[in-house]
């Protein structure tokens, strides 16, 4: 575990030492803030004091910025050769893995904490719904997990940056938007098994304050799946050599 967190602790001082970590913040925050107020004047209109329109606008913005977060993760690694100076030096393939997600994911939680600011200026509207505040946040974190593990599987299986982000971004597609889109097209098993697919469909389950075991599981499934195939693509490549 020690391992683990100092790769996690080197991770996230890289980001920070290269800008990377203020670039992605100011980022996160322009667009989820300019959103959130651009389309939710109803705020305002009808002084309900809730977080909905930032949550979903959130999820769109991390859809795009944690595959840019996590497209170097192993991929600049194993292009500078620096991975297996890495692996030389008694880390498991698994420690390295974990750790590289750990440090993405303080990244994306301290950009998660900066909008601290969101809660206190429409809890100042009227009472603000804590439950549904709460889910909302679970439910981004949720996604932020599942999203870094399938952007470190990404990285995992090319030294091409660029690659690794497209890569990222093709896989999230499908969970984000096309299990969705199939699954209103289809009835039955089919339409059942597609929307338990479709990552969409769970988090909006949570964000409307609904914390349903099936939808937490499912996060955690598809995380630990992709860190398992990121791990195994590592493995593979080591044997190769």
């Amino acid at each position: 575990m020690r391992t683990i967190w100092i790769i996690a602790k080197r991770e996230l001082a890289t980001f920070f030492d290269s800008l990377i970590a203020y670039i992605i913040l100011c980022l996160f925050l322009g667009f989820s803030g300019f959103f959130t107020w651009l389309y939710g004047n109803d705020i305002f209109l009808v002084g309900q004091a809730n977080l909905r329109v930032f949550f979903n606008m959130a999820s769109w913005t991390l859809f795009f910025f944690i595959p840019a977060i996590t497209m170097k993760m192993l991929a600049e690694e194993q292009k500078t050769g620096t991975l297996e100076l890495l692996l030389t030096k008694s880390v498991t393939d698994r420690q390295l893995i974990v750790g590289k997600f750990l440090g993405s994911l303080l990244l994306i939680c301290i950009a998660l904490a900066a909008t601290l600011p969101y809660i206190i200026t429409i809890s100042n509207i009227g009472n603000l719904d804590n439950g549904g505040t709460i889910c909302g946040y679970l439910g981004l974190f949720l996604m932020s997990i599942t999203y870094t593990a399938i952007g470190i599987f990404a990285s995992s299986i090319t030294t091409n940056q660029i690659v690794a982000f497209m890569l990222a971004l093709l896989i999230g597609l499908f969970f984000h938007i096309i299990f969705g889109v199939l699954a209103d097209n289809f009835t039955g098993i089919t339409g059942q098994l597609l929307n338990s697919l479709s990552l969409q469909s769970h988090f909006e389950s949570i964000s409307r304050g609904v914390i349903d075991s099936k939808d937490v599981i499912y996060f955690l499934s598809v995380t630990v799946l992709g860190l398992f195939l990121a791990e195994t693509s590592l493995s593979k490549r080591h044997m190769s050599k």
